[in-house]
């Protein structure tokens, strides 16, 4: 019997016959930055051990994008070339490249039911924040609040305002939009089903995931298409159809859902029945290599349907735990609370020494600006990195694949949303003692971890705001003055920008803290 982790979306084999994810995210990383830095290249093929050496070369490569524009498409456009070169599909004994898996499996397998909610659209954007309900005047003095404490950017703001002050926009009954992994704890799922959505969801095909999705929708206003394996004879493998019925629920649940990676072809197919413009949005996430290979999935789907049609707009969720270049006014906020330490900077400097409570950005850099709003052919910015080592190489090459598709899109013509969210207590951080730890003492660097449900409802409500607002940076026509400003725009990092200290080097001291505060 074939191994499951040998099925469907695979790292490719090795000289040796294995699939090693390390070597094959270093060679997808020195690929996707050869063209534009020949030696950062040369220097991530000589590391040997990628899974405790990445973080570096990570930032070194957005050194290298933030340097003009070109880079970064560059970068994005040479980084997606690699990964499709080197993943493959596997079904059976068969193997080939991903693209070709949509030449070779092309008959429909999977068949729809529709699921439709029973109850009137939520009118006004309300977010669920610690024990309440946030509504109105209460929600704008929050978001002001996120803002002024340096936990998120203006342009977060903003945009919340502008759904508060537009409600009309949180009407989604014109909205069609696939979720690839419509159950994820950070998904958007709840939000756009309330606010009437189309959704098309993409999940395991487990009775309890169904179950919940179900359940949901019918206390919105929204609508669920599921996906149901046909059955040999082509037919659904039950008298249910079309519209369902709420009596005939359990009887979905238990045969709804399908698994991406060994059915990305099927997928894709059934996707392509969307007959009017849609939101592809990317939600999937499983722990390990595992992340890789679903985002891995998700994007050539991706790429597949933007070949062919051009009324997609895609829709992603950046992590605040990696590396971006950021606005000068970040850099400014946290060397004046570095300045500002008073005689806890005294007591800590002689930890620098084996570098624990190290500035969070000790210098800046220059870069070539395309469109720049000050006018100017250079730009000045600061490099945030927040990566986390235990949250390993595979899960920044399924975040990194994401950021280079949403690049490389939008570089072509097509709509993308793509916000940053902030750090939050989901269940695969909580289960590591450590990020939990750390998550928990956090708040003592000035740093805010969010709870799941303010998490999604807040980027739901952004995701809204870039479908809606037409100047929003989700137009591939508004100028950025580098590509990656997209990451900026609208970004809720928790604090992970402003804070004085650079993240990594308070991690061990914010997770005794935070050991600390749970005994207590």
């Amino acid at each position: 019997m074939a191994n499951k982790e040998n099925q469907g979306v695979c790292f490719p084999r090795g000289g040796d016959g294995s699939r090693s994810t390390s070597a094959t995210g270093r060679a997808i990383f020195a690929d996707s930055v050869r063209s534009v830095d020949p030696a950062i290249a040369a220097n991530i093929e000589h590391t040997k051990d990628w899974r405790s050496g990445y973080i570096g070369p990570l930032r070194d490569i957005v050194l290298a994008a933030a340097s003009s524009p070109e880079a970064a498409i560059a970068i994005s456009d040479d980084g997606l070339e690699s990964a499709h070169r080197r993943f493959t599909f596997v079904r059976g004994d068969e193997e080939m490249q991903l693209a070709a898996s949509f030449d070779r499996f092309t008959e429909p397998a999977l068949g729809s039911v529709t699921v439709k909610g029973r109850t009137p659209r939520d009118v006004d954007l309300s977010v669920p924040y610690q024990g309440r309900r946030l509504f109105g005047a209460d929600l704008r003095r929050q978001v002001d609040a996120w803002v002024a404490g340096g936990h998120a950017e203006p342009s977060f703001g903003a945009a919340i305002h502008l759904v508060l002050d537009n409600p009309e926009w949180l009407d989604l009954h014109d909205v069609d939009i696939a979720l690839l992994g419509a159950a994820a704890e950070m998904g958007p799922t709840r939000s756009l089903l309330r606010w009437g959505a189309r959704v098309h969801a993409v999940d395991l095909p487990r009775a309890d995931v169904w179950e919940r999705l179900i359940t949901t929708t019918r206390n919105t206003a929204g609508s669920l298409r599921i996906p149901i394996a046909l059955g040999a004879d082509g037919q659904l493998p039950f008298t249910v159809g079309g519209i369902v019925h709420p009596e005939d629920d359990p009887i979905v649940s238990a045969a709804a859902g399908v698994d991406l990676l060994g059915s990305m072809p099927e997928v894709r197919t059934w996707l392509a029945e969307i007959d009017q413009p849609f939101v592809l949005g990317s939600y999937a996430y499983a722990d390990g290599a595992a992340h890789a290979r679903l985002s891995m999935a998700g994007d050539a789907i991706t790429a597949s349907l933007l070949a062919e049609r051009d009324d997609l707009t895609l829709a992603f969720l950046a992590t605040p735990t990696d590396v971006f270049a950021v606005p000068m006014e970040c850099v400014e906020e946290s060397r004046s609370r570095w300045e500002h330490r008073g005689l806890g900077g005294l007591l800590q400097a002689p930890l620098r020494i084996v570098r624990q409570f190290e500035p969070n950005y000790p210098r800046t850099y220059s870069a070539q600006a395309g469109t720049s709003q000050t006018g100017t052919d250079t730009v000045e910015y600061g490099l945030n990195d927040s990566l986390i080592p235990q949250q390993g190489p595979n899960y920044i090459l399924a975040k990194r694949l994401q950021r280079w598709r949403a690049l490389s899109a939008r570089a072509n013509g097509t709509p993308v949303s793509l916000n940053l969210a902030p750090a939050t207590r989901t269940k695969s951080v909580i289960k590591n003692r450590m990020l939990a730890a750390g998550y928990a003492g956090a708040g003592r660097f000035g740093i805010e971890v969010f709870e799941p449900a303010t998490s999604t409802t807040l980027m739901a409500a952004m995701l809204v705001h870039d479908l809606r607002n037409p100047a929003s940076s989700a137009n591939p026509e508004t100028p950025l003055g580098n590509p990656m400003d997209l990451f900026v725009q609208g970004a809720n990092h928790g604090g992970l920008w402003r804070t004085a200290y650079s993240p990594r080097s308070v991690l061990g001291v914010a997770v005794v803290l935070g050991m600390f505060e749970s005994r207590a």
